[in-house]
């Protein structure tokens, strides 16, 4: 069987998103919001993202038996994404993202995570036989951790290649790195996992090498509009972001993964990866929401096209 799938386990949300000049303060009141609501969840952010961008994706996740779910479910199918393995939880509500974004982009979540936390290591059991039919793993942390361990001891086995988003942060058992493809922090959550403070090149090679060291093989550290930080045994080096104007980036680091699977799983090498990842995630921030976002492989055309225009 050939192995050119996208296998993305993780959460589903439903997003409600509130638009404002600037964050309240604690006990303040700002009457002045602009809401919208969209699909979200970081495992389906980038199932979302990966599918519009070519990928062959297969989604496994729990919604609840709600409006929200069945909305959900009715969104990733018209992305062409496999829904066969999503589960309806009846005990749980879909998962909720409230988020406050303000007039730079910038944004805050609280999440509610209903269905994701019942995702067990018996569901994991019960979709065993995709994992040796993946080229690609695509992994986050909005689902118990110890979930993500059995997906992990599963992978090892079968010696598939799994990218971990670890996001959001939190401590990782030693044995989770051993034999992994690819992890992609954020700057926040490479200081987080590794003690080391990011403040320039010299940093991100000394703390890519140690989660490295760790028995990750590769790692690019995200950084938002600066682009991100590969380390391979082939490569250590920053390689930059187109530049936009932001208008919201929720979701963008969901893109960038989703891109960067995508990318991999159609043979690019890693340099070329990260540069289409950046400009997937370059696009989806000039828009509003997660999953409305994500960009397809024309719009990401005509996004080079006017990027190169504007820069002669």
């Amino acid at each position: 069987m050939m192995k050119n799938n996208i296998l993305v386990i993780g959460s589903a949300n439903i997003d409600m998103v509130i638009k404002t000049n600037k964050f309240p303060e604690p006990g303040e009141t700002i009457i002045e919001g602009e809401f919208f609501q969209s699909q979200g969840g970081k495992g389906a952010n980038q199932a979302v993202a990966a599918a519009r961008l070519g990928g062959s994706v297969k989604f496994v996740a729990r919604v609840g038996n709600d409006d929200f779910g069945k909305k959900a479910v009715q969104q990733y199918k018209s992305n062409h994404i496999c829904v066969d393995y999503i589960k309806t939880d009846v005990n749980n509500h879909t998962g909720v993202a409230l988020i406050s974004v303000n007039g730079e982009g910038e944004n805050k979540i609280v999440v509610a995570p209903g269905a994701n936390i019942n995702y067990t290591k018996d569901d994991i059991n019960d979709i065993q036989e995709l994992i040796p039919e993946a080229e690609i793993i695509l992994l986050q942390l909005e689902i118990p951790i110890e979930t993500i361990g059995q997906i992990l001891k599963k992978s090892q086995k079968t010696k598939t290649k799994v990218i971990l988003n670890p996001a959001p942060a939190q401590p990782l058992p030693g044995w989770y790195y051993d034999d992994l493809f690819l992890i992609t922090p954020n700057k926040t959550e490479t200081e987080q996992l590794t003690g080391i403070s990011i403040n320039g090149i010299d940093s991100m090679l000394k703390a890519s090498s140690k989660l490295r060291s760790f028995g990750a093989m590769n790692v690019i550290i995200t950084l938002g509009k600066e682009g991100a930080y590969l380390s391979t045994n082939d490569y250590n080096g920053l390689i930059p972001a187109p530049k936009v104007k932001a208008v919201d980036t929720t979701g963008a680091g969901d893109v960038f993964n989703g891109a960067l699977a995508t990318a991999i799983a159609n043979g690019r090498d890693w340099v070329s990866s990260v540069k289409f990842a950046c400009k997937a995630a370059a696009v989806s921030v000039t828009r509003k929401g997660a999953q409305n976002s994500a960009p397809n492989l024309e719009d990401i055309n005509q996004f080079i096209e006017s990027y190169e225009s504007a820069s002669v």
